[in-house]
């Protein structure tokens, strides 16, 4: 993997690609002058497709950075991604570098213009969740000039260094836990996933991994917004009122899982003997439920600390340097609503 270009973009970069002259670009690019609405739209659109960010500091040479480091993430509702925060904190601590905090709320609208405003202090690295993201977003993040490490997922090209874990793999683990337990009807529940591409590949892993067993998804729910608590509970009543013959539910986070979880416990179903459930991500919190949700570990803490690693690491390199692809290795829990197969 090559790391992106060491050469930061000029306004003459986009005063070519534009056709327009520079100095016309920095009175676009700064909001200052009179310029007609044709020129501005062609300065703008030619900026986007550059991934050219303007430098705020003003009377430093392109080449200065300061010392932070940018971190974006989708949520900070989601305790996810504090722990992330923590191991990124704890391997920054003993350095100059400050991390500094955007988030995106998983739109790709917003995690242009966060990026937008964090690249044009001139960072000392970026990192960022995920793989995917959008055109202009890609193209800032190459033409970024420091160190760019995407978190969270390894399935797809980072644009410089990526760690996390394979969330395909990870769905595929817990499908093949399932079967070997012998639940055949299988019900699952989760986040809307157009936006939220881990969830999306850790269904992908999921399903069809059950299709090789010859086993369908027997009923499926979707949400978005709300407390992840009460649509836990409202979701898992609304499904096993429609498929009441279903033998386990699988849950794309362990918030919705728990309020599955409290919902049967308080209708009297055994679980696991009745139905079983799996979450995923490991919250610590929820260990104090009546039982223990079966889940798998998203190494969370642990990425924080090894993109922070990358980062501390790069400030003192010279020359290219190869992007890191680190994939860390999730762990199943059973808990006590798994059965052992």
């Amino acid at each position: 993997m090559k790391p992106p270009s060491k050469r930061p973009l000029t306004l003459r970069d986009v005063s070519e690609a534009s056709g327009v002259s520079e100095m016309t670009v920095s009175r676009v690019l700064r909001n200052k002058g009179d310029v007609s609405e044709t020129t501005r739209t062609k300065v703008q659109e030619a900026a986007k497709r550059l991934g050219y960010v303007p430098n705020k500091i003003a009377g430093a040479l392109a080449s200065q950075r300061v010392n932070l480091v940018a971190v974006i993430i989708p949520s900070l509702g989601n305790m996810v991604f504090p722990e992330v925060l923590a191991g990124v904190s704890e391997v920054l601590e003993g350095t100059p570098l400050q991390p500094v905090v955007g988030v995106t709320d998983y739109l790709p609208e917003k995690e242009e213009k966060v990026l937008f405003e964090m690249l044009s202090w001139r960072p000392s690295g970026v990192i960022i969740a995920g793989l995917e993201h959008s055109e202009a977003s890609r193209a800032m993040l190459a033409q970024a000039g420091c160190p760019v490490v995407e978190i969270m997922d390894v399935d797809g090209e980072p644009v410089d260094s990526c760690v996390g874990i394979s969330h395909r793999r990870a769905g595929r683990k817990m499908a093949e836990a399932i079967i070997d337990a012998g639940y055949r009807r299988i019900g699952f529940m989760g986040t809307k996933m157009p936006l939220d591409h881990r969830a999306r590949k850790r269904f992908e892993g999921f399903t069809r991994t059950l299709a090789k067993a010859g086993i369908e998804i027997a009923d499926q729910e979707f949400y978005s917004g709300g407390s992840a608590l009460a649509k836990g509970r409202e979701m898992t009543e609304a499904m096993l009122s429609r498929t009441p013959d279903l033998d386990f539910l699988y849950y794309s986070n362990d918030m919705i899982g728990a309020g599955g979880l409290l919902y049967l416990l308080e209708k009297g179903i055994d679980v696991p003997g009745q139905i079983g459930l799996a979450g995923f991500n490991g919250v610590e919190l929820l260990e104090g439920l009546p039982r223990h949700l079966a889940t798998m570990d998203a190494c969370r803490r642990e990425i924080g600390q090894a993109a922070a690693r990358i980062i501390a690491n790069r400030q003192d390199a010279s020359g290219e340097v190869e992007g890191e692809r680190i994939e860390l290795s999730p762990t199943l829990s059973f808990g006590d609503t798994l059965r052992r197969g």
